[in-house]
């Protein structure tokens, strides 16, 4: 059981990547044809450079599109200025002279790119604009505008082709990567309450645990890419920030449950808290997997309720263990545990409470979308 879950979710997210893919590869082709098509049109020096720069300017989404564009554009415009610049106001002559030139437009551009990564193209924009005239005895101011131009046409192209062919919103993928990580939380969750009365799959525990690392990693970069696009107004939602604090939350509640459930409990607590344990892991684990569901197909409520009710039970268990005496009788590190767990569980339970107004914001806003593009169909 525990392992055909994660099968099924990779499976899942293998499928949604080769869509990706697919789309991207499409998004690609046709922004470097439409580049080299612009560039010979505009009778460009290198068209070579119009097709490279939409090539990387083309991503996954659009917001990550917005960024890539920015930077390389940012990048370019000034390496050609500084590498421009230096080629004419500096004399110089023969290999020696363009050798030194060359060491003055690299080191400081490499060294601011190494303190802002986003200014990389810098460097390879101010070599151009020194080698390219040494190469084929052109003016260096000529060489820094063709350069931009390049980069401009293949930039804008890869952009708009990024907006018109098959265009991908972060704001939807984000519905996406969290309901992915939810299900990597509930298995985690799932695994960890049963470890209090049976022990831990440890290997399988640990695949969980790398698996929400990496997912979480890349539901933040597409939060900050949704966040571009909604900036820039090409595309609406809720905002971000509140869904990915919750999750994030979420998967520090695990971790805490993780700490306090590394050895299993006493036997006599074992026997108590077994079934409130086990309803207590089969509300949350189908209250996540639910909220997921609804994540990813945009639409639907999901009761809390029953959440509610497990943990009422669990508490009442333990309050009548406190009242029986029997956990003033636990070693110190076996009760600092078993504290931690309702601590933990208690902090869980306001955590989901707070992804519940989160997916009905984010359903709702997927809902109001859909509604809004049939009425334009039906206009059109």
């Amino acid at each position: 059981m525990m392992m055909a879950f994660p099968t099924r979710l990779f499976r899942r997210l293998r499928s949604r990547k080769t869509q990706l893919a697919l789309a991207l590869a499409v998004r690609v082709t046709v922004a470097a044809i439409v580049a080299y098509a612009t560039a010979t049109a505009l009778g460009l020096l290198l068209p070579l450079w119009a097709v490279l720069t939409s090539l990387i300017v083309t991503q996954m989404s659009v917001g990550r599109s917005l960024k890539a564009t920015r930077d390389y554009m940012f990048g370019t415009i000034g390496g050609a200025l500084y590498g421009g610049a230096i080629a004419v106001l500096i004399p110089h002559s023969g290999e020696g002279g363009l050798l030194a030139l060359l060491v003055l437009a690299v080191a400081p551009l490499a060294f601011i790119a190494a303190l802002n990564p986003s200014l990389n193209a810098a460097t390879v924009t101010a070599v151009i604009v020194l080698l390219v005239p040494a190469m084929s005895h052109a003016d260096p101011l000529g060489s820094a505008l063709d350069r931009v131009m390049e980069v401009s046409v293949g930039a804008f192209t890869g952009l708009l082709v990024s907006f018109l062919v098959l265009p991908s919103r972060a704001v939807s993928q984000i519905r996406v990567s969290a309901a992915m990580l939810l299900e990597l939380l509930a298995a985690a969750f799932a695994e960890l309450l049963a470890g209090l009365t049976r022990g831990q799959d440890n290997d399988a525990l640990h695949r969980i645990q790398d698996g929400i690392g990496a997912a979480l990693t890349g539901l933040n970069a597409t939060g900050a890419e949704a966040e571009r696009e909604r900036a820039a107004h090409l595309s609406s939602g809720p905002d971000t920030g509140p869904l990915l604090r919750t999750i994030l939350r979420l998967r520090h509640d695990v971790v805490m449950i993780g700490r306090a459930s590394v050895v299993p409990l006493p036997a006599d607590l074992q026997a108590r808290l077994a079934l409130p344990l086990s309803d207590v892991s089969k509300a949350i684990v189908g209250y996540m997997q639910s909220v997921a569901v609804a994540l990813r197909a945009g639409a639907g409520s999901v009761d809390i309720g029953p959440v509610d009710v497990a943990l009422q039970s669990y508490a009442a268990e333990v309050a009548s263990l406190r009242h029986e005496g029997l956990i003033r009788g636990l070693p110190g590190d076996a009760a600092e545990r078993f504290f931690a767990l309702g601590f933990s569980l208690d902090q869980m339970r306001q955590n989901l409470n707070d992804l519940n107004r989160c997916q009905a914001d984010w359903c709702q806003a997927a809902l109001a979308k859909a509604i809004d593009a049939k009425a334009e169909r039906l206009q059109s």
